[in-house]
């Protein structure tokens, strides 16, 4: 009986919860969810372009570091693609059951320490160019060296050793500012600054190594998306229940109430990252063709953006959330598998590594043999 008075009283609490915040929310106009919808949309966009542009530059970065250090990068396999819509399951299932056991708020609390030190991070790696070369010449550059060993003498093992300048520390005060205001007022702009800064360094970072594994990947996201939005609530309670930049959001009544609005469209960092890491590959596939065209990687991304349009206008039409995945997986397969097909690229997309196995190599090197011999 107490067990059916508790669930009773959490289900009324959690009535009286929707209610006071639908209450307190201004009613979004069409012209409010029109700007909320194309911001979204350009928040999205832009991650993608920019980190796809600078992956290409740490590869060639990493391919230089394989070369001097002999070390083989680890990527992606097929296996862990498979595998990794079942991990991502039982992590959103695992948050779910701590929401309904603990208090969201200590759980909250908890997680807005630590996506405090993450997004600073981030977001001193994204703009140190910008906010370094605007420093005024009068603060010196000085560098800095820190060292932190364990033991002595030849026996001493180097823990951290970083080195960064004084420029480097004021980019970290500043990023730290919008840090500190994130904790205090959860501001919406705050989330975003690290929401984007978190899409950008995860779609540079984040390397799938061929395309087979991108589609695996893709492909059982889009089940794991359809299933978790469609079948159950546990996604959706999830995404309102988490206080953290792990999605961008936009002010549907922006217009009405300015910066004070807090009636949100929103979007998950994955529904930008997973495709991101898949276009940023094509992107370094074009690059590989050495043809002076970017043409999958803007195809892609065109796709995207109309895959993006049609949940938006599909989320709008029946007033439900969607998974975003169910539209854009499609559109960002099947726009450059087709294109590839009418181009006669199919097999050396497929065939592409960004980073050659051993397996590889050896076969290159065994064709190199060969053909020299018969020379």
């Amino acid at each position: 009986m107490a067990e059916v008075n508790k669930i009773l009283s959490d289900i009324k609490m959690n009535l009286t919860e929707n209610v006071t915040d639908t209450l307190h929310r201004t009613p979004a106009t069409p012209e409010g969810m029109a700007v909320a919808y194309i911001s979204i949309i350009i928040m999205a966009i832009l991650p993608i372009f920019f980190g796809s542009m600078k992956s290409v530059k740490y590869h060639k970065e990493m391919i230089q570091f394989q070369k001097e250090s002999g070390e083989m990068l680890e990527t992606m396999s097929h296996k862990d693609a498979a595998m990794f819509p079942f991990i991502a399951s039982a992590a959103l299932f695992g948050l779910y059951i701590f929401f309904q056991i603990f208090s969201k708020e200590y759980i909250n609390l908890l997680l807005t320490g630590y996506f405090f030190i993450l997004g600073v991070i981030a977001l001193c790696y994204l703009s140190s160019p910008v906010i370094c070369s605007l420093v005024p010449a009068a603060i010196p550059n000085t560098p800095f060296h820190l060292k932190f060993t364990k033991g002595k003498g030849a026996h001493s093992e180097v823990i951290i050793n970083y080195e960064f300048t004084l420029h480097d520390v004021i980019c970290l005060m500043c990023c730290s500012l919008i840090g500190v205001w994130y904790i205090i007022n959860k501001h919406w702009i705050a989330n975003n600054l690290f929401g984007i800064a978190f899409a950008i360094n995860g779609v540079e970072l984040l390397h799938l190594n061929k395309v087979v594994t991108g589609c695996i990947l893709l492909c059982g996201l889009f089940v794991y998306d359809v299933f978790w939005v469609f079948g159950t609530n546990v996604m959706v309670t999830v995404a309102k229940s988490f206080e953290a930049p792990i999605k961008l959001v936009f002010p549907q009544d922006l217009l009405e109430n300015g910066l004070t609005a807090n009636n949100f469209a929103m979007l998950g960092l994955g529904d930008i990252v997973i495709p991101g890491i898949f276009i940023a590959l094509l992107l370094r596939f074009d690059c590989s063709l050495k043809r002076n065209s970017k043409v999958y990687f803007y195809t892609t991304l065109v796709a995207y953006f109309l895959g993006l349009v049609t949940t938006l206008c599909v989320m709008h039409l029946f007033n439900h959330a969607q998974p975003a995945l169910l539209y854009l997986v499609p559109a960002c397969l099947g726009a450059p598998l087709i294109l590839a097909h009418i181009r006669g690229d199919l097999s050396a997309m497929f065939q592409y590594e960004d980073h050659p196995s051993n397996a590889t190599d050896e076969k290159k090197d065994s064709t190199s043999n060969s053909s020299a011999s018969n020379a």
